[in-house]
C-alpha cells in the first residue's frame, strides 16, 4: 500500500514498532519541536499512536531513553519545553559531565579508539607518544567523546609510525593545546 506522504511506497515500520520490547534511545530530546513533544508525551502515556496516514493504534511496549546537552529544567521555564514531558521523561537522571571535566578519560578512551583504528585500518601503531597525550589532554573537547573519537581516528589514519606524535593530530588540537 502506497504511505501518507509524497514517495512513501510502502508502509515500513518506525522507529517505536522498530523497538517494540526494547529501548529506544532519543538522542537531543531539547531539540524536539513543542508539536511533535505533545505527540511524544501522548505515545508515552497512551504506550500508543497511530502511524502517520493510518486510522489503527499500534500499541508498543518501549522503554524510553532520552539524552540531550541542554538543561530541560531552563526550558520549562522558558516555554521551550513541555513540563509535563519533563516529568515523564525524568524518571532516572544520569548527569554526565563533559569529558573534559572527566581526569584520565581522554588517556583511556583515546587508548580504547586507537586499538580500534588501529584494527580497522591494519595499523601496527602501538601508543600515543607523551607529547601527543599532554596535547590531547590539555584540549577541551567541545564536542565530547565524539570529537575525541574524531581526532583519534584521524591521527590514526595519517601516522605511518609505531606511536601517534603531535603533528599526527589535527591543526585544531595543536593550536588550541598550545594557547
Amino acid at each position: 500500500s502506497r504511505g501518507a506522504f509524497t514517495g512513501a511506497h510502502a508502509d515500513k515500520p518506525g522507529m517505536f514498532r522498530l523497538a517494540q520490547g526494547g529501548t529506544l534511545f532519543l538522542t537531543e530530546i531539547a531539540d524536539l519541536p513543542l508539536p511533535l513533544q505533545v505527540k511524544l508525551l501522548t505515545a508515552l502515556d497512551d504506550r500508543a499512536f497511530y502511524p502517520l496516514g493510518s486510522s489503527r493504534r499500534v500499541e508498543v511496549d518501549v522503554r524510553v531513553m532520552a539524552g540531550t546537552h541542554r538543561d530541560l529544567s531552563e526550558l520549562v521555564a522558558q516555554g521551550r519545553f513541555r513540563q509535563d514531558l519533563f516529568f515523564r521523561l525524568n524518571v532516572l537522571s544520569v548527569h554526565l559531565p563533559p569529558l573534559r571535566e572527566r581526569e584520565g578519560d581522554v588517556r583511556l578512551l583515546s587508548a580504547h579508539f586507537l586499538d580500534q583504528f588501529a584494527k580497522r585500518l591494519g595499523k601496527a601503531i602501538k601508543g600515543f607518544s607523551p607529547e601527543a597525550v599532554t596535547v590531547l589532554e590539555r584540549y577541551g573537547y567541545p564536542g565530547n567523546v565524539r570529537e575525541l573519537r574524531n581526532v583519534v581516528e584521524y591521527a590514526t589514519s595519517i601516522c605511518r609510525e609505531e606511536r601517534i606524535r603531535p603533528d599526527h593530530l589535527p591543526d585544531y588540537v595543536m593550536r588550541a593545546a598550545v594557547s
